[in-house]
């Protein structure tokens, strides 16, 4: 079956960086996108970055465009989400996703996505 393995969450301060990590573990049918979103307590899943697995376009949230990179290694199916002058707001947990399949939907829908990993804790304080 496929899993999403995720990595490299942790406690950082104001301004730091972070690199989260999550590999493929299984076959999917295919790798169309995969994306990263994150939830805050009390708060809904929020969008966070996503990419186009074979052409590698990529997309940002408001939130973290300038600041935040997201990238893969086709070799080790595995996408990166950089993230750089990290904020409190920040603080989530990091989930990422896959989708398997060719489609037109926006990469922002949550619901787009047919596999998700465990998630990850990023916290920031001030």
């Amino acid at each position: 079956q496929v899993q999403l393995i995720e990595s490299g969450g942790g406690s950082v301060e104001t301004g730091d960086s972070l690199r989260l990590s999550c590999a493929i573990s299984g076959r999917p049918s295919d790798i169309f996108a995969m994306a990263w979103f994150r939830q805050a307590p009390g708060k809904e899943r929020e969008f966070v970055s996503s990419i186009n697995w074979s052409g590698g376009n990529t997309y940002y949230g408001d939130s973290v465009k300038d600041r935040f990179a997201i990238s893969r290694d086709n070799t080790k199916r595995t996408v990166f989400l950089q993230m750089s002058s990290l904020k409190p707001g920040d603080t989530a947990i990091y989930y990422c996703g896959l989708e398997d399949s060719p489609t037109t939907r926006p990469y922002s829908d949550y619901n787009l996505y047919d596999y998700w990993g465990q998630g990850t804790q990023v916290t920031v304080s001030s």
